[in-house]
């Protein structure tokens, strides 16, 4: 028996194989936030530099320091100073896109969110955090003569409107007409508007002591007017107290158990009392977004969304709410109050849960608000802080909610800008943002006394 190797793959030469088809690499997954205030921009500063792909999508192009708003309508600080290009917040991010859009709608079986121009963005994961708005309780017609407190064009407004006030009485030779001119109404005792009465007052008290010959401050008033038996209920009595004496102290006059009849422009009507105003600024509370009816979603608590312990939104298992627009719920069963700090807290858990889930198969563990106290500001070295067992107010109240609003700006340069310019306004007392914009007509005429003694 004979062997005869097989010499037909030498003669081939050496076996090729051949190379299967490469599988396309796996898409990133997506992940859409709306709305770039406290609560997206640490959602997405959580996403930041990861293998994620993260589109943020906002009206506006800055993003917003809203607890110091108040200070830019009472000429305090410029917007530049509390506000920054969301684009450069988030520059440093290379897989984080920025859309300048206002969403119309969400398609959730297509997972794509709708814009009012451009196509359609899908997504895998998407993320609600679109804030919320005043709430003038079915009387939307009196926006135009009191502006409420949650946007730049608005504080701009406000200021303009109050600047122009004092111009205009200073030129006045009716005693009663300077009076009206110089009645800022603040509605709502929360602590917006707190806030904003204590600003108004020192603010008018400067510029007439130091700046206007014809004025005086017996033509100047301040009201700060709560339907409630009494201001910032949110906060323990003897809190409440202490701003009340604070208020009257800088000569605001606080009127509880008052309801609003009506506002029209130059006057503000209560309790069948006309009270004749240049300068109305509304206050007296806020609801969600319309983000709800995107989903068909009847809100709860004043259009808020419901979400579940992990800040799912009930019944979807790849959309998310947080802050003001989301009704969660604390410990102890309570709903989450729209502040700041909740909004903040929320973002940045849901944005190491997103991490987790999308790249590890994680579950996360329901998130859990952690209360860093409640705060108001009255005015000059006068405070108050709420940390459920044990409060401050006073001096050392004022420098903790001072040290605590500049932490929480956007970057370093927003804190060292802001410091600075509150040493130099504590020295003097001077307000560096008193600009009048000639292109904003949004003072209103104050009624003659004919007029009102004719509707008398």
């Amino acid at each position: 028996m004979s062997f005869h190797p097989d010499t037909s793959s030498l003669l081939r030469g050496p076996r090729r194989h051949r190379p299967q088809a490469a599988s396309p690499p796996a898409r990133p997954a997506r992940v859409v936030i709306v709305g770039a205030g406290f609560g997206g921009l640490a959602v997405a500063g959580g996403l930041g530099n990861s293998p994620i792909d993260v589109t943020v999508i906002d009206r506006r192009n800055h993003n917003l320091f809203q607890p110091l708003l108040y200070q830019v309508a009472t000429a305090a600080l410029s917007p530049a100073d509390i506000s920054e290009p969301i684009r450069r917040s988030l520059g440093r991010f290379r897989n984080i896109r920025v859309v300048l859009a206002e969403v119309t709608g969400v398609d959730t079986a297509a997972r794509t969110v709708l814009l009012d121009h451009g196509l359609p963005i899908p997504y895998d994961r998407l993320v609600i955090a679109t804030g919320s708005e005043y709430n003038y309780f079915g009387h939307d017609a009196w926006r135009a003569a009191a502006p409420g407190l949650k946007t730049i064009h608005e504080a701009r407004q406000i200021r303009q409107r109050l600047l122009l006030s004092f111009e205009r009485a200073e030129l006045s030779q009716d005693p009663e007409e300077k009076k009206a001119l110089l009645t800022s109404v603040i509605i709502g005792g929360g602590p917006t508007g707190v806030e904003m009465a204590g600003a108004i007052a020192e603010l008018g008290h400067f510029m007439i002591t130091r700046d206007f010959r014809q004025l005086s401050p017996e033509h100047f008033r301040v009201l700060l007017l709560e339907a409630g038996p009494r201001i910032l209920a949110a906060f323990p009595q003897d809190l409440t107290d202490y701003a009340t004496r604070a208020l009257g102290k800088l000569g605001v006059e606080v009127m509880t158990g008052r309801r609003v009849e009506d506002i029209t422009a130059g006057s503000v009507i209560v309790g069948g009392e006309t009270i004749r105003t240049a300068n109305v600024i509304w206050g007296a509370g806020v609801k969600a977004s319309p983000a709800a009816g995107w989903f068909g979603i009847e809100g709860k608590a004043g259009g808020r969304i419901p979400v579940d312990p992990d800040l799912r939104v009930s019944g979807l298992t790849d959309v998310f709410a947080i802050g003001d627009t989301a009704l969660g719920l604390a410990d102890d069963g309570q709903p989450l109050p729209a502040l700041a700090q909740v909004a903040k807290q929320q973002g940045q858990y849901l944005g190491r849960a997103l991490r987790q889930e999308l790249l590890e198969g994680r579950t996360p563990k329901p998130f859990r608000f952690r209360n860093r106290g409640n705060t108001a500001v009255i005015g000059r070295n006068a405070a108050i802080f709420d940390f459920g067992r044990w409060h401050l107010k006073g001096y050392f109240a004022w420098l903790l909610w001072a040290l605590v609003h500049v932490y929480l700006l956007v970057n370093f340069e927003k804190r060292i800008l802001v410091t600075v310019q509150w040493i130099w306004r504590y020295l003097t007392r001077q307000r560096g943002a008193r600009l009048i914009d000639e292109t904003l007509t949004v003072i209103h005429h104050v009624p003659e006394r004919q007029t009102q003694e004719e509707q008398g």
